[in-house]
Protein backbone atom coordinates (compact mmCIF):
# COMPACT_ATOMS: atom_id res chain seq x y z
CA UNK A 1 0.00 0.00 0.00
CA UNK A 2 1.04 3.85 -0.85
CA UNK A 3 1.09 6.15 1.83
CA UNK A 4 -0.20 9.77 1.30
CA UNK A 5 -0.33 12.68 3.98
CA UNK A 6 -0.86 16.34 4.22
CA UNK A 7 -0.32 18.06 7.39
CA UNK A 8 -0.47 22.09 8.74
CA UNK A 9 -0.52 23.96 11.71
CA UNK A 10 -2.03 27.39 12.14
CA UNK A 11 -2.09 30.05 14.85
CA UNK A 12 -5.38 29.99 15.16
CA UNK A 13 -7.32 33.69 16.01
CA UNK A 14 -6.72 34.02 19.43
CA UNK A 15 -3.24 33.40 20.42
CA UNK A 16 -0.32 35.76 19.89
CA UNK A 17 2.50 32.69 19.10
CA UNK A 18 1.69 29.18 17.45
CA UNK A 19 3.12 26.58 20.58
CA UNK A 20 2.23 23.93 18.06
CA UNK A 21 4.63 22.22 15.85
CA UNK A 22 4.45 19.08 13.24
CA UNK A 23 6.61 16.55 11.72
CA UNK A 24 6.29 14.94 8.14
CA UNK A 25 8.41 11.92 7.19
CA UNK A 26 7.10 10.09 3.52
CA UNK A 27 10.23 8.05 3.42
CA UNK A 28 9.59 6.92 6.90
CA UNK A 29 6.23 6.96 6.80
CA UNK A 30 6.43 8.50 10.06
CA UNK A 31 4.17 11.79 11.32
CA UNK A 32 4.41 13.76 14.74
CA UNK A 33 1.76 16.63 15.86
CA UNK A 34 3.25 18.06 19.21
CA UNK A 35 1.14 20.75 21.12
CA UNK A 36 3.45 22.75 23.88
CA UNK A 37 2.34 24.35 27.14
CA UNK A 38 4.74 26.11 29.92
CA UNK A 39 5.61 29.76 30.15
CA UNK A 40 6.08 32.63 27.41
CA UNK A 41 8.62 30.62 25.47
CA UNK A 42 8.54 27.28 27.08
CA UNK A 43 5.77 25.98 25.17
CA UNK A 44 7.60 26.90 21.72
CA UNK A 45 10.42 25.25 22.88
CA UNK A 46 9.07 21.91 23.66
CA UNK A 47 6.95 21.53 21.06
CA UNK A 48 10.15 22.20 18.57
CA UNK A 49 11.86 19.65 20.87
CA UNK A 50 9.53 16.66 20.65
CA UNK A 51 9.17 16.82 16.90
CA UNK A 52 13.06 17.07 16.48
CA UNK A 53 14.02 14.79 19.75
CA UNK A 54 11.14 11.98 18.55
CA UNK A 55 12.01 11.55 14.54
CA UNK A 56 16.21 11.64 15.71
CA UNK A 57 15.45 9.00 17.77
CA UNK A 58 13.63 7.27 15.06
CA UNK A 59 15.32 7.34 12.29
CA UNK A 60 19.10 6.35 14.59
CA UNK A 61 17.22 3.27 15.70
CA UNK A 62 15.01 2.64 12.99
CA UNK A 63 15.13 -1.20 13.16
CA UNK A 64 14.75 -1.39 16.63
CA UNK A 65 10.98 -3.54 17.42
CA UNK A 66 8.56 -0.43 16.37
CA UNK A 67 6.36 -0.73 19.68
CA UNK A 68 9.95 -0.14 22.00
CA UNK A 69 11.01 2.20 19.14
CA UNK A 70 7.61 4.65 19.08
CA UNK A 71 8.30 4.31 23.50
CA UNK A 72 11.60 5.22 23.64
CA UNK A 73 11.37 7.86 20.94
CA UNK A 74 8.80 10.10 23.20
CA UNK A 75 11.15 8.56 25.94
CA UNK A 76 13.99 9.84 24.26
CA UNK A 77 12.30 13.27 24.03
CA UNK A 78 11.18 14.16 27.32
CA UNK A 79 14.81 13.79 28.68
CA UNK A 80 16.31 16.35 26.55
CA UNK A 81 12.98 18.87 27.29
CA UNK A 82 13.23 17.79 31.05
CA UNK A 83 16.88 18.79 31.23
CA UNK A 84 16.60 21.52 29.08
CA UNK A 85 14.36 23.02 31.62
CA UNK A 86 16.19 22.22 34.50
CA UNK A 87 18.89 24.05 32.92
CA UNK A 88 16.95 27.54 32.30
CA UNK A 89 14.74 28.97 35.32
CA UNK A 90 12.31 30.89 32.66
CA UNK A 91 11.47 27.37 31.13
CA UNK A 92 10.95 25.67 34.17
CA UNK A 93 7.44 23.56 34.08
CA UNK A 94 7.15 23.50 30.05
CA UNK A 95 5.97 20.30 28.62
CA UNK A 96 4.24 19.43 25.32
CA UNK A 97 1.86 16.59 24.44
CA UNK A 98 3.15 14.29 21.24
CA UNK A 99 1.09 11.68 18.91
CA UNK A 100 3.07 10.02 16.60
CA UNK A 101 2.24 7.60 13.65
CA UNK A 102 4.64 5.41 12.24
CA UNK A 103 3.57 3.02 9.48
CA UNK A 104 5.58 -0.22 8.75
CA UNK A 105 5.27 -3.51 6.85
CA UNK A 106 4.54 -6.60 9.21
CA UNK A 107 7.91 -8.50 9.15
CA UNK A 108 6.95 -11.64 11.32
CA UNK A 109 6.62 -15.23 9.40
CA UNK A 110 2.74 -14.80 10.06
CA UNK A 111 2.48 -11.39 8.84
CA UNK A 112 4.47 -12.44 5.15
CA UNK A 113 5.83 -9.05 5.01
CA UNK A 114 2.81 -7.74 3.66
CA UNK A 115 0.74 -6.32 6.21
CA UNK A 116 0.61 -2.62 6.69
CA UNK A 117 0.74 -1.82 10.34
CA UNK A 118 0.41 1.40 12.27
CA UNK A 119 2.29 2.19 15.25
CA UNK A 120 0.75 5.18 17.63
CA UNK A 121 2.70 6.69 20.44
CA UNK A 122 0.77 9.28 22.61
CA UNK A 123 0.51 11.77 25.72
CA UNK A 124 -1.61 13.99 26.28
CA UNK A 125 -4.74 15.14 25.18
CA UNK A 126 -3.75 15.55 21.30
CA UNK A 127 -5.86 12.65 19.15
CA UNK A 128 -5.41 10.39 16.97
CA UNK A 129 -8.42 9.18 14.60
CA UNK A 130 -9.46 6.45 11.89
CA UNK A 131 -11.20 6.97 9.27
CA UNK A 132 -12.99 3.61 8.31
CA UNK A 133 -15.40 2.84 5.29
CA UNK A 134 -16.42 6.75 6.20
CA UNK A 135 -16.60 5.89 10.08
CA UNK A 136 -14.69 8.03 12.63
CA UNK A 137 -13.22 6.09 15.44
CA UNK A 138 -10.94 7.47 18.13
CA UNK A 139 -8.02 5.54 19.06
CA UNK A 140 -6.03 7.41 21.45
CA UNK A 141 -7.29 8.19 25.32
CA UNK A 142 -6.34 11.77 26.30
CA UNK A 143 -3.87 11.80 29.55
CA UNK A 144 -7.00 14.65 30.70
CA UNK A 145 -8.45 15.26 34.05
CA UNK A 146 -12.28 14.97 32.07
CA UNK A 147 -10.90 11.58 30.55
CA UNK A 148 -10.08 10.59 34.01
CA UNK A 149 -13.40 11.99 35.54
CA UNK A 150 -15.27 9.95 32.88
CA UNK A 151 -13.36 7.06 33.49
CA UNK A 152 -14.37 7.41 36.91
CA UNK A 153 -17.54 7.86 35.93
CA UNK A 154 -18.32 4.93 33.44
CA UNK A 155 -16.05 2.18 34.44
CA UNK A 156 -15.84 3.03 38.56
CA UNK A 157 -19.79 3.56 38.51
CA UNK A 158 -19.29 6.73 40.58
CA UNK A 159 -20.95 9.92 39.08
CA UNK A 160 -23.06 10.47 35.89
CA UNK A 161 -20.19 12.19 34.29
CA UNK A 162 -20.53 11.84 30.44
CA UNK A 163 -18.69 12.72 27.20
CA UNK A 164 -21.43 15.55 26.92
CA UNK A 165 -20.35 16.94 30.08
CA UNK A 166 -16.59 16.49 29.85
CA UNK A 167 -17.21 19.11 26.45
CA UNK A 168 -18.38 22.00 29.04
CA UNK A 169 -16.10 21.47 31.84
CA UNK A 170 -14.09 24.28 32.76
CA UNK A 171 -11.44 22.15 33.10
CA UNK A 172 -11.26 20.12 30.08
CA UNK A 173 -8.06 21.76 29.11
CA UNK A 174 -6.08 20.40 32.22
CA UNK A 175 -3.69 17.91 31.00
CA UNK A 176 -2.40 15.21 33.62
CA UNK A 177 0.59 13.62 31.40
CA UNK A 178 2.97 15.70 29.45
CA UNK A 179 6.69 15.09 27.72
CA UNK A 180 9.15 17.14 29.39
CA UNK A 181 7.59 18.37 32.64
CA UNK A 182 8.63 14.85 34.94
CA UNK A 183 11.79 13.10 35.13
CA UNK A 184 10.05 10.42 33.53
CA UNK A 185 7.11 10.19 31.60
CA UNK A 186 4.36 6.65 30.59
CA UNK A 187 3.70 6.40 27.30
CA UNK A 188 0.80 4.72 25.55
CA UNK A 189 1.20 2.45 22.25
CA UNK A 190 -1.42 1.19 20.02
CA UNK A 191 -1.05 -1.17 17.17
CA UNK A 192 -3.21 -1.49 14.27
CA UNK A 193 -3.61 -3.68 10.79
CA UNK A 194 -3.92 -1.01 8.29
CA UNK A 195 -7.11 -1.86 5.58
CA UNK A 196 -6.66 0.00 2.09
CA UNK A 197 -8.36 3.17 1.67
CA UNK A 198 -7.58 4.04 5.90
CA UNK A 199 -7.27 7.45 7.01
CA UNK A 200 -5.89 8.16 10.29
CA UNK A 201 -6.11 11.57 11.54
CA UNK A 202 -3.56 13.14 14.35
CA UNK A 203 -4.52 16.50 16.04
CA UNK A 204 -4.41 19.22 18.61
CA UNK A 205 -7.13 19.80 20.55
CA UNK A 206 -7.08 23.36 18.69
CA UNK A 207 -9.18 21.03 16.48
CA UNK A 208 -11.08 18.36 18.56
CA UNK A 209 -11.48 20.88 21.20
CA UNK A 210 -13.51 23.28 18.42
CA UNK A 211 -14.91 20.82 15.81
CA UNK A 212 -16.81 18.32 16.84
CA UNK A 213 -16.34 14.59 15.53
CA UNK A 214 -19.68 14.48 13.58
CA UNK A 215 -18.44 17.48 12.05
CA UNK A 216 -14.66 16.18 11.65
CA UNK A 217 -15.69 13.02 9.97
CA UNK A 218 -18.15 15.26 7.37
CA UNK A 219 -15.10 17.32 6.48
CA UNK A 220 -13.12 14.38 5.80
CA UNK A 221 -15.49 12.52 3.52
CA UNK A 222 -16.76 15.55 2.09
CA UNK A 223 -13.04 16.20 0.84
CA UNK A 224 -11.95 12.85 0.36
CA UNK A 225 -15.41 10.45 -1.21
CA UNK A 226 -13.37 8.13 -2.36
CA UNK A 227 -10.19 7.22 -0.84
CA UNK A 228 -9.25 4.98 -3.07
CA UNK A 229 -9.42 7.80 -6.15
CA UNK A 230 -7.99 10.74 -4.39
CA UNK A 231 -4.82 12.36 -4.39
CA UNK A 232 -2.62 14.87 -2.11
CA UNK A 233 -4.30 17.42 -3.06
CA UNK A 234 -7.16 16.02 -1.66
CA UNK A 235 -5.89 15.20 1.37
CA UNK A 236 -4.08 18.95 1.43
CA UNK A 237 -8.30 19.99 0.78
CA UNK A 238 -9.58 18.47 3.72
CA UNK A 239 -6.47 19.57 6.17
CA UNK A 240 -7.04 23.31 5.21
CA UNK A 241 -10.86 23.06 5.62
CA UNK A 242 -10.80 21.50 9.14
CA UNK A 243 -8.63 24.29 10.35
CA UNK A 244 -10.84 26.86 8.96
CA UNK A 245 -13.82 25.02 10.41
CA UNK A 246 -11.54 25.91 13.78
CA UNK A 247 -10.90 28.92 13.11
CA UNK A 248 -15.06 29.74 12.35
CA UNK A 249 -15.77 28.50 15.62
CA UNK A 250 -13.81 30.57 17.46
CA UNK A 251 -9.82 29.48 16.60
CA UNK A 252 -9.07 29.61 20.44
CA UNK A 253 -6.40 27.93 20.14
CA UNK A 254 -3.10 26.89 18.19
CA UNK A 255 -4.61 24.12 15.68
CA UNK A 256 -2.30 21.33 13.87
CA UNK A 257 -3.65 18.39 11.35
CA UNK A 258 -1.87 15.52 9.76
CA UNK A 259 -4.19 13.47 7.98
CA UNK A 260 -2.36 10.06 6.10
CA UNK A 261 -4.02 7.67 3.99
CA UNK A 262 -3.25 3.98 2.92
CA UNK A 263 -4.43 2.84 -0.73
Amino acid sequence: MQVLAAGLTDIGKKRKTNQDAIYLDLEKNFFVVADGMGGHNGGDIASAMAVKCIPEYVIEHFSEDPIQLMRNSIRYANAAIHKKSKIDAKLQGMGTTSVALLFKHDTRPEGNGQALVVYLANVGDSRCYLINSHQLYQMSADHSLVQEKLALSIIGGVGDYTRESAAFDPQKNIIVRTVGFEENVDVDVFTYKVSKNDMLLICSDGLHGRVSDRDILYTINTHVPTPGESTKENLQAAVKALIDLANHNGGNDNISVILVLAK
